[in-house]
């Protein structure tokens, strides 16, 4: 069960992690606008632009996941299976956030798609038979 809190509390801490890509780009966009940091995120392109959606992308992904590894946890279906489900979900949202930055749109689709089926398994496998 551990495993599950741990890849529940790494979810939690990446979209805070994809931020700093995203503040140096504003910081190269004239400096980091404290007012209206939205309207300067609003305004940015390229790498700030993919920074941006990536870190927005983050917070939406946790969305699927959180209530997926809650509801493993409640059904008492914590599996090395499960586990491993999670754990791959994390990495694909790591290697997503590292396409998405570096513009490989074709394999951040991929890992993307790879990720967003990770929880919908866990939800699957906790359904009794």
């Amino acid at each position: 069960m551990s495993t599950l809190i741990y890849t529940l509390l790494i979810s939690c801490l990446l979209p805070l992690i994809a931020k700093f890509p995203l503040s140096y780009a504003m910081q190269q966009a004239g400096g980091y606008n404290n007012k209206y940091p939205r309207a300067q995120q609003a305004s940015l392109s390229g790498f700030g632009a993919r920074a941006l959606a990536g870190h927005q992308n983050a917070w939406e992904a946790i969305i699927i996941f959180a209530p997926a590894v809650i509801l493993c946890i409640a059904t008492e279906t914590v599996t090395p299976s499960i586990e491993y489900l999670a754990i791959t979900h994390i990495a694909c949202r790591v290697a997503y956030h590292i396409f998405y930055l570096s513009n490989h749109h074709l394999l951040r689709s991929l890992v993307w798609t790879i990720g967003f089926v990770m929880p919908l398994v866990m939800i699957w496998q906790c359904i009794p038979e």
